[in-house]
């Protein structure tokens, strides 16, 4: 297959940046060689303005950062805004060793990691409702990160926006209940060049190179490169993963003018990996493999490569008016063989099926508008208005097995791959299957009364969706997928702040956006379920004391759910979820050398309106009722540098089907580690060693189950992470 111009020039970029930078630090190093060199270290600055791409400053020790991107919205904190943001920052993803977002959002109870639809993909329910892996935002723009699974060498925050956000990120394409942005690395004041390796058990290797530099007789000019591969078996017998990226991050800062330009490219690959267990034809749950245990097969892989980029910019036109744009893309190619066990009775046979998979993936998303300040006597205002929008294409083979080999998920042993039976378009050169575009116009103004004490949020977004659907083997447009729909959308907030440490905030927002896409297994396998409405009603406070800092919010969100039928195999709306619940934070450093990160989110998540009322008033699937995480880090005294760190992870049961007959059972785990930061060469570099012990029990246990419960997965089991890095 041909690669595209978008494909051949973000990689050229990549590898031709990587080999600028390596050129520039080993310059700078011979140059630091050659004379004696007096080095001034200082904190580095914060270009910090509300509504701007500046992400907030970080809490404290700068894990934490209280607040983040609020869409077009911009930066902001999260005292300021009717709205429930939180980041975690690039600190934290080195001390944790995290190697993907989903190592990242399980310091928050409102997120839960969810695996795809018999695949690798890393998907996410925030307030109980699905946020699709490909729909994660960068940079405030949807559509442009990786497929299924995305690194994070290249990733600054990974900043979390806890409910309905179609006002602010109004292009993208689900995230009902909140939605996950992605800040990209961009080169600090201080010179940093940082080398690491890493190990995971069972014999996962990696190495990373993260370097950049600024220019410029005042530091306009930023150059960051990030370079990472890791390869080996995981702590699952059979499971082989790799793992390769590199990305390039450019920016300028002006004194009116700011722009960013970055761009990556990522690999993933899954060989043997241990997918989910299709549990949908009986009415029972199989008692839990051992932890290590593999029930997939060798001949089961999945390989998948993306493309990105993307450009930003922003232009003080006069004094408190800012324009600001931003474009990026995406081409993201995804080949893979399936293989996932039916279960067929409580010993554990099952049969094992096939379904090859090849889909290409196009995305284009833009934004741009104008942001300002002005008083109208004794009110102020902050007005945003932009536009945004996103088209999404996807081409899609696939073929799959009619007649399954017989296998056990405790007993496992190897079978031959089995033979297709079923064709669905030229696998080799897929057609187009379906098309997307999301696009609308965002008007919001904030007016502040009481020196500012009181703001009221009103906003408003055009949104209109169009969805298109087409045959697999003809290209031609299938009538009855055709949907379009337009309408505007409002939302208004309030926040109260009656001490400077206290804000009081409440909310109500609408969102109109494209329904999911069949999933694999689906007689209707990539078809959309066309377009969906949803409301959001919330309340909250939240505090910030300087060393303490945290949040409690009450909300309701509601909105159509789909299911896949039992019978028919067909994937459509089906009904309503309404989603209530209580979400707790509190963060920061009550005692010097202790740090806390704790949340808890109390759901009640109930099905209205399905199908001859069947099942009005049950569980909506996945979805527990309670959910706590709680992570601390003790500095050990008197040795200087050493660190204990633990996080303990709740999740209660799960029901796994919309009946409510079939449940995953609730379960903890507990994760230790230390850190221990070396000062050398007269105290100017680090070297940092780290290990970490995950599921420290080993502790065996379903984990979670897909939106139409047909397949659950198990958790990993207890891993072993080490790594150390330096910086010179």
């Amino acid at each position: 297959m041909k690669r595209t111009p978008l494909r051949k020039t973000l990689l050229a970029l990549a590898i031709g940046a990587a080999t600028q930078a390596a050129y520039a630090a080993a310059v700078t190093n011979e140059a630091n060689n050659q004379e004696d060199t007096v080095v001034v270290q200082a904190a580095p600055k914060s270009d910090f303005k509300p509504g701007g791409d500046t992400p907030v400053p970080a809490y404290l020790d700068g894990q934490v950062a209280h607040g983040g991107r609020v869409g077009m919205l911009g930066e902001q904190n999260a005292m300021d805004v009717p709205f429930n943001v939180i980041s975690y920052t690039s600190k934290l993803i080195e001390d944790q060793q995290a190697k993907t977002i989903a190592d990242v959002v399980r310091n928050d109870a409102s997120v839960q990691n969810v695996q795809g639809f018999g695949n690798f993909q890393e998907t996410y329910r925030i307030r109980g409702f699905q946020l699709n892996g490909d729909d994660i935002t960068i940079g405030g723009l949807a559509g442009v990160i990786p497929r299924q699974v995305v690194g994070l060498s290249m990733i600054d925050r990974v900043e979390v926006f806890k409910g309905a956000n179609a006002l602010v990120n109004g292009a993208a394409t689900s995230g009902v209940g909140g939605m996950i942005n992605l800040e990209p690395k961009h080169a600090d004041e201080l010179p940093l060049t940082r080398v690491g390796v890493d190990y995971t058990s069972s014999s996962q290797v990696g190495g990373s190179l993260d370097a950049g530099r600024r220019f410029g007789d005042n530091n306009q000019f930023g150059a960051r490169v990030n370079l990472v591969h890791r390869e080996g078996d995981t702590a699952v017998h059979g499971e082989h993963r790799r793992t390769t990226q590199a990305s390039l991050g450019l920016d300028y800062r002006g004194d009116r003018l700011r722009t960013s330009f970055d761009a990556g490219y990522q690999k993933q690959t899954f060989h043997g990996g241990r997918l989910g267990v299709n549990v949908s034809g009986v009415n029972f749950i199989p008692e839990v493999p051992d932890a290590t245990h593999n029930y997939s097969q060798q001949w089961a892989y999945s390989d998948i490569e993306s493309e990105f980029g993307l450009a930003r910019a922003e232009y003080d036109l006069v004094d408190g008016w800012t324009a600001y744009a931003g474009v990026g893309g995406q081409h993201s190619h995804e080949i893979g063989l399936y293989g996932v066990p039916k279960i067929t009775n409580a010993d554990g046979d099952a049969t094992i099926s096939r379904l090859d998979t090849n889909r290409i993936i196009d995305n284009f998303s833009g934004m741009a508008g104008v942001r300002g300040n002005f008083d109208t006597g004794f009110v102020s205002h902050k007005t945003n208005v932009g536009y945004s929008a996103m088209t999404h294409r996807d081409k899609i083979a696939w073929r799959s097995s009619k007649v399954n080999p017989a296998t056990n998920i405790y007993d496992t042993n190897p079978v031959n791959v089995p033979v297709n039976a079923s064709f669905a378009g030229d696998y080799d050169d897929p057609l187009t299957t379906g098309r997307t575009r999301s696009q609308g116009w965002l008007l919001s103004d904030t007016l502040g009364v009481l020196d500012d004490t009181v703001q009221l949020t009103l906003g408003a977004r055009y949104q209109k969706v169009v969805v298109r659907s087409y045959d697999n083997n003809t290209g031609a447009e299938k009538q009855d997928s055709r949907f379009n729909e337009d309408r505007w959308m409002p939302t208004y907030g309030i926040v109260y702040k009656p001490w400077q440490e206290v804000s009081l905030y409440a909310n109500h927002t609408e969102a109109l956006q494209p329904g999911s896409s069949a999933p694999q297994g689906a007689a209707n396998y990539g078809q959309s379920t066309g377009i969906i409405h949803s409301k959001q009603n919330e309340v909250g406070v939240k505090v910030d004391f300087g060393r303490v800092g945290g949040s409690l919010a009450l909300f309701e969100i509601k909105q159509p759910s789909a299911f896949q039928d039992s019978v028919t195999k067909i994937y459509a709306l089906d009904g309503e979820q309404r989603n209530r619940g209580v979400e707790f934070n509190l963060f920061g450093e009550p005692v010097a050398g202790l740090r806390l990160n704790g949340s808890a989110t109390w759901l009640d998540p109930t099905l209205t309106k399905t199908k001859d009322g069947l099942n009005d008033g049950n569980d909506a699937v996945g979805v527990p009722n309670f959910i706590a995480a709680l992570g601390a880090e003790y500095d050990i005294q008197p040795v200087e540098g050493l660190t204990a760190t633990a996080n303990l992870n709740h999740s209660g049961s799960q029901y796994v089907n919309a009946a409510n007959t079939k449940k995953l059972d609730s379960f903890t785990t507990l994760d230790l580690g230390m850190r221990y930061t070396m000062r050398l060469n007269q105290d100017q570099n680090n070297m940092v060693w780290r290990v970490g012990l995950d599921n420290v029990t080993n502790e065996k246990y379903w984990s979670n189950v897909e939106t139409n419960g047909f397949y659950i997965y198990q958790g990993e089991p207890r891993t072993l992470k080490v790594s150390m890095s330096y910086d010179f």
